[in-house]
């Protein structure tokens, strides 16, 4: 009898121990996936913020710079210049959403939340 009350308290400590490992574990990838949170909405409103500078900006500038042409080539070549700068704007454009495309492809959000929970799935498979 004296053995089996022995071997009882040992084994719910070691589970106990376990448990608290597993909790511990638990906290620390909540913790690090609301920080990662965090910082991909800040990186997404400074995105937001900096991509309607840049839209606002680019318009005032772009509409300046085409009424230059236009009021330069009034006399000789309005629709060549028009038919130019519509060109030019076109390619922009499509070299920018390739871009953007690219950019938004490029980062995995949360990326180091994933590899932890990979190290750990590994960690807990070598010890099976």
């Amino acid at each position: 009898m004296s053995e089996d009350t022995e071997t009882k308290p040992g084994v719910w400590a070691s589970l106990r121990r376990g448990l608290d490992a597993l909790l511990a574990t638990t906290h620390n990838r909540v913790e690090l996936f609301a920080v990662e949170l965090q910082e991909e909405k800040c990186r997404l409103v400074e995105a937001i913020l900096c991509a309607a500078a840049v839209v606002a900006f680019g318009l005032m500038a772009l509409s300046l710079v085409t009424l230059t042409i236009v009021v330069l080539c009034w006399e000789n070549g309005l629709l060549p210049a028009l038919a130019g700068l519509s060109g030019l704007y076109l390619l922009v454009t499509v070299l920018a959403w390739r871009a953007l495309q690219a950019r938004l492809k490029a980062r995995s959000a949360f990326a180091s939340t994933l590899d932890e929970l990979k190290k750990d799935r590994s960690c807990l498979e070598t010890e099976n």
